[in-house]
């Protein structure tokens, strides 16, 4: 990549488990998530705590999984959590190498069975420990995982918008990924016609990622909406090892300033 470019990953991790949660792989993704090398990874499902796995799956990292996966290669990062029970958490992730100048988790759940957020972060592009850019610049990330109805959907879309109008200057980079569950493509017009945001695989090949289930994709799931970027590639990653990893395959995108 160009030091003027850089490249986003967003993922369904499935809480580290594979397909019907019979074996944990959460060591697996991490040596895939390494080897794809994002720049940005917008990460759904991450387990922040889990006592009961802790207890009874060997190979339960000592590091929460947003550290075990961070490590040694995204220094920053932030977590929001979606849902709380009993045995623990689990939420929406951001990974980074580049640093934050903030982040906030905000709730956009109308249950508190299904609980939701928006994890809304601004990256400073060009410091860290990459090469510097042409040009140091802020560039919004949101990271999302939408709810399974449509009613709940339709409302989590328009808090989002009303979260972008309000907190987010209409020149400003941003982009917004995750698990949107729209397989009917209800968010494409609001976030085309109110916030002028484009879908970068449909931009560059024409239609969604079909991205669920992972072993043999037939819902458009994941999505990357952009604007103030250059879209340059968007690639769904559906071959080995990612489709004996999640339910879900991820999408990785490049972008130029």
């Amino acid at each position: 990549m160009s030091e003027n470019s850089f490249r986003l990953l967003t993922y369904n991790l499935h809480k580290g488990f594979n397909v019907g949660n019979r074996r944990f792989v959460l060591h697996q993704i991490r040596e895939a998530l390494t080897a794809a090398d994002a720049d940005v990874m917008c990460l759904q499902e991450m387990q922040g705590e889990h006592r009961r796995h802790q207890q009874k799956i060997a190979d339960w990292p000592v590091l929460p999984q947003l550290e075990f996966l961070a490590e040694n290669t995204w220094p920053f990062h932030a977590y929001g959590k979606n849902a709380v029970y009993s045995n623990g958490d689990h939420g929406n992730a951001i990974l980074s190498k580049h640093p934050f100048e903030q982040w906030e988790n905000i709730n956009v759940s109308p249950f508190t069975w299904a609980s939701r957020s928006l994890l809304h972060s601004v990256i400073r592009l060009g410091c860290g420990q990459l090469p510097a850019m042409a040009n140091n610049r802020d560039i919004h990330i949101v990271c999302i995982h939408f709810g399974l109805i449509g009613t709940e959907r339709r409302q989590q879309i328009s808090q989002l918008s009303a979260r972008i109008d309000s907190h987010v200057p209409h020149d400003a980079p941003l982009i917004i990924a995750g698990d949107f569950n729209d397989w009917l493509g209800q968010a494409e017009r609001l976030f085309h016609d109110r916030l002028g945001l484009r879908e970068i695989f449909r931009e560059t090949h024409g239609r969604y990622a079909r991205s669920f289930p992972a072993w043999l994709p037939v819902l458009p799931m994941d999505r990357i909406y952009y604007r103030g970027l250059v879209p340059l590639s968007c690639e769904r990653l559906n071959h080995a090892p990612w489709t004996t990893l999640s339910d879900h395959a991820p999408l990785t995108a490049s972008f130029s300033l």
